[in-house]
């Protein structure tokens, strides 16, 4: 019987030292895994958005446009802001846009779309698909398509894009495809409930 309070108390010791330990790593670490988001994010919107000199984040809680609401295609925008030109003048948008029907899962976009509603590029900010395949949607082949279009959506095809909306599917990764162009869409669609829209 005492061993087995000594057992308790030693396994009670150690997890308030281990709890402290972890809470303290976390308080330590919080601030920088925090600015090398911010980083990361503000590195992705200059990406798809290079003539914007900043971005101002578009607050959810007083945008007329609801964040957050899964589309019927499974994608929902979970951030946007403006893009600004070197005087404050707002040139367009950059959104970033979750698709939940990726093969390997989640797949996280950030796009650039100026007011006129050309998109202006996109990137990649989480893909977790199949090697060789699902992955090449991080290629610049395939994310250039997007790139200086002006459409209201966008529409994969397998047989080779014939017009500006099309998209060509990337071989044997046709659920990251339309993963992607639904993403796009989701992109546009909330784009045009912001005003904009062609």
């Amino acid at each position: 019987m005492g061993s087995a309070i000594k057992n308790i108390l030693c396994l009670t010791l150690i997890t308030l030292v281990a709890g402290s330990g972890l809470g303290y790593v976390y308080e330590l670490t919080k601030d920088p895994i925090a600015q090398m988001e911010a980083e990361r994010t503000q590195a992705a919107y200059r990406s798809v958005f290079p003539e914007a000199s900043g971005f101002a984040d578009i607050d959810p809680e007083s945008s007329a446009v609801a964040f957050g609401t899964a589309d019927e295609n499974g994608c929902e925008v979970e951030s946007a802001a403006e893009a600004e030109d070197a005087s404050g003048n707002k040139i367009g948008y950059v959104l970033n846009v979750t698709s939940h029907e990726g093969y390997g899962g989640d797949i996280t976009i950030s796009m650039g779309i100026a007011s006129d509603g050309t998109v202006k590029g996109i990137e990649m900010l989480s893909i977790s698909e199949t090697a060789g395949l699902g992955m090449k949607a991080k290629e610049a082949k395939f994310r250039d398509q997007f790139k200086d279009k002006t459409v209201k959506s966008f529409k994969y095809t397998k047989t080779g894009a014939a017009s500006d909306f099309e998209i060509d599917a990337i071989s044997g990764a046709t659920i990251t495809t339309k993963a992607v162009t639904n993403a796009a869409n989701c992109g546009l669609a909330f784009f045009e409930k912001l005003g904009g829209g062609i």
